[in-house]
């Protein structure tokens, strides 16, 4: 190679070196950009970054919307309070009982709800199961039975004095009523007298008697109708007995006149 061509490439090398040395750095590592797009806002170019989305955070949430106040149900007033009612079933009506505690000597006639008139015996004191005791010895003589009642429990066991005459006389007054009869099942209504009969209380039994009496121009009782009557005219005439110091016999014939005249 001659000493001119030689000359000619040192001289476009170093064209060529001064011309990189004078273009901008910058140039080598920026983009071109298109044609027709926008420039991209920080908010934007921050999206699905973790910057982005902590701001996201930062950002208080829209208040949530207070729910609706539920409808108030209208109050119904209450249902009036219905009487208070006994099952139905027998009712026992309970005996006359003293206003105060009585007290008992041998000799005494009294009335045993269940069992009528007895008299009293005696009054002791026994021990039973170890406990002392105050007891009263009563005797039915028609059922040949004895019957030991505690002094304590005489009263709440429906024990109790002969009817006053006075108020014998108020159970003859029931006599004299007209019959109430119930229209009731005659197994509902024999219950009853059968409760009337046993709560010893003269004027429930005459009751009895009057719902059961027949005139000769009315129709014949039945079999039940006939011994539940019988039952308490013989607990009434016993008591009758008692008060006018007569027997049974004198005091039922008595009675049978007294229902002659009751029309």
């Amino acid at each position: 190679m001659d000493e001119t061509a030689a000359a000619k490439i040192d001289t476009l090398a170093a064209l060529e070196s001064r011309a990189e040395r004078s273009a901008p750095q910058s140039t080598a590592t920026q983009t071109p950009k298109r044609a027709g797009t926008k420039p991209r806002t920080p908010e934007t170019a921050a999206v699905g970054t973790p910057a982005a989305a902590a701001a996201r955070a930062e950002q208080p949430k829209p208040a949530e919307p207070a729910p609706a106040p539920e409808p108030k149900q209208a109050v119904k007033p209450a249902a009036p309070a219905r009487p208070v009612t006994q099952a139905e079933g027998p009712r026992h009506p309970p005996s006359r009982a003293p206003s105060a505690a009585e007290t008992y000597v041998a000799g005494d006639y009294v009335v045993y709800p269940t069992h009528g008139v007895g008299i009293v015996q005696r009054i002791a004191v026994e021990e039973i199961a170890g406990h002392r005791l105050e007891l009263i010895h009563i005797t039915f003589e028609e059922n040949r039975m004895t019957l030991r009642v505690p002094v304590a429990k005489a009263r709440s066991a429906g024990l109790r004095k002969l009817a006053s005459r006075k108020g014998f006389d108020e159970a003859m007054a029931v006599l004299r009523g007209k019959a109430r009869i119930k229209r009731t099942m005659w197994s509902r209504r024999a219950q009853e007298y059968e409760a009337k009969i046993n709560s010893g209380d003269p004027v429930a039994i005459a009751e009895v008697v009057r719902d059961l009496h027949r005139n000769a121009a009315q129709p014949d009782q039945s079999f039940s109708e006939r011994q539940i009557y019988e039952a308490a005219m013989d607990r009434l005439a016993a008591e009758l007995a008692a008060i006018d110091r007569t027997d049974k016999a004198t005091a039922a014939q008595k009675l049978a006149d007294f229902l002659k005249t009751v029309t």
